[in-house]
């Protein structure tokens, strides 16, 4: 991924007001693949994202780790003790049943349901370089339609200084 640069300009609004504005380039985005062993499996990607955004080499500004898939998410939650991620595992199969009276006839539909439970993006925070998470948080790739080979987009965009 390549660096910033930062395009500062001036405008006026349609009532004459003077308007100040910052532009940043985008840095490319990161692909991450993931693999999964299991039909739903919370993987931990954290080091993984904290990579990415070192790579970038952006101080300051926001992460977006996104998943482009209709049956897996992501989240952030504890990731010091893995029985965390694997009773969550287990939540989401009790709380969303695999058999049940679904109308999409492809026998995924309750992995539908669990990733739009989890969102397929989050937003992080970046200072000095480092990802801005609570002690014991960490990114999780939620699979719920595995195994499978899967993608996670991450992208970082700096502050404009």
């Amino acid at each position: 991924m390549g660096g910033l640069e930062v395009n500062w300009g001036t405008d006026y609004n349609d009532k004459g007001l003077m308007i100040e504005f910052a532009s940043c380039r985008e840095t490319k985005m990161e692909t991450l693949e993931v693999k999964t062993a299991r039909r739903t499996q919370f993987v931990d990607v954290t080091d993984r994202v904290r990579r990415a955004v070192v790579k970038t080499g952006v101080l300051s500004g926001m992460c977006f780790v996104y998943v482009p898939h209709t049956t897996a998410g992501v989240i952030i939650n504890e990731h010091f003790d893995p029985d965390v991620a694997t009773d969550l595992e287990g939540v989401f199969d009790r709380v969303v049943p695999r058999a049940w009276l679904y109308q999409h006839n492809e026998g995924n539909s309750d992995s539908h349901a669990k990733a739009a439970m989890t969102g397929t993006s989050q937003m992080i925070f970046v200072e000095d370089g480092e990802l801005v998470l609570g002690r014991w948080q960490g990114v999780f790739f939620c699979e719920f339609d595995g195994p499978r080979e899967r993608k996670i987009w991450v992208k970082v965009i700096g502050d404009p200084s």
